[in-house]
């Protein structure tokens, strides 16, 4: 694996490839980052990963300082998947200078749910992610649903900017208890953890209700709120919505329900497409 600390390194990595398949990530690499990697390894003639912790997208009270940092582990893990390329660039080599030219993506998709919690999330993820694709330059870019909001909105954004780059989505990576991979579970304590599978438990009702014909949305999610409230969660939203944009359902459209909450001090997201 070859690893690139700056722009000309990376370019010169790549030596012209056009046909990569790439996969961004902040680090600290869990079995979940490494089924995007597989997944690029079969779709490009190069797999390509990122190891950047984004400043442009935590809030001032959020983790940035002290969010996981892995180096040694994730190269490990990285090689061990078979990446070709690692691009791991400090702040001074992204961001050369201060980003005042910011990616502002679609209220109507990244101002809700996440977007409504975490103002301007979306537009740090935006930015750095054009970025990204413009150091790296792939046919494809590989994305988790575990993040669906993200996916949209990553998708949304390449459609509007006309990128010749193949967005692809692969499916949540899940601990044998169903919950969602995640960097930040290993914030979690022990009994945290064991409580923690409640979220994907909740989801899987409420998306069952729906598969039942339950058609009263508000109420499906209203009770999902206040199980987890019950069991001591602190519940920012449990929402059902149309797969295709986020929006509000409409009948025979497939959905989505999709959940973020906090366990002790810990935001844990999740979702789970309904069939």
């Amino acid at each position: 694996m070859q690893i690139a600390r700056t722009i000309p390194e990376l370019r010169k990595c790549l030596g012209g490839q056009r046909r990569a398949a790439f996969v961004p990530t902040m680090g600290n690499l869990h079995d979940g980052h490494l089924s995007l990697v597989e997944k690029a390894r079969t779709l490009g003639d190069l797999s390509v990963a990122s190891i950047f912790v984004n400043r442009l997208q935590f809030l001032p009270h959020e983790d940035f300082d002290t969010y996981p940092r892995t180096w040694e582990s994730d190269c490990e893990k990285l090689r061990a998947a078979g990446c070709d390329v690692l691009f791991a660039p400090d702040e001074k080599a992204l961001y050369p200078e201060p980003q005042t030219c910011k990616v502002q993506p679609d209220p109507a998709l990244a101002d809700i749910l996440e977007g409504h919690f975490r103002p301007g999330f979306f537009t740090g993820v935006c930015t750095v992610v054009m970025k990204l694709f413009a150091c790296v330059q792939p046919q494809f870019a590989v994305f988790g649903k575990k993040d669906y909001q993200q996916l949209m909105v990553i998708r949304h954004m390449v459609r509007q900017f006309a990128l010749p780059i193949d967005v692809v989505g692969v499916e949540t990576h899940r601990a044998e208890d169903g919950l969602a991979l995640s960097t930040r579970n290993g914030y979690l304590g022990k009994d945290e953890r064991v409580e923690a599978r409640q979220l994907s438990q909740t989801l899987r009702s409420a998306a069952q209700a729906v598969r039942d014909g339950e058609r009263d949305f508000a109420a499906i999610e209203a009770r999902a709120v206040v199980a987890l409230s019950a069991r001591g969660w602190k519940p920012d939203y449990v929402a059902l919505r149309r797969q295709s944009d986020l929006q509000a359902p409409v009948a025979g459209d497939p959905l989505v329900v999709l959940a973020a909450a906090r366990l002790g001090n810990t935001r844990l997201i999740d979702n789970l497409e309904i069939d």
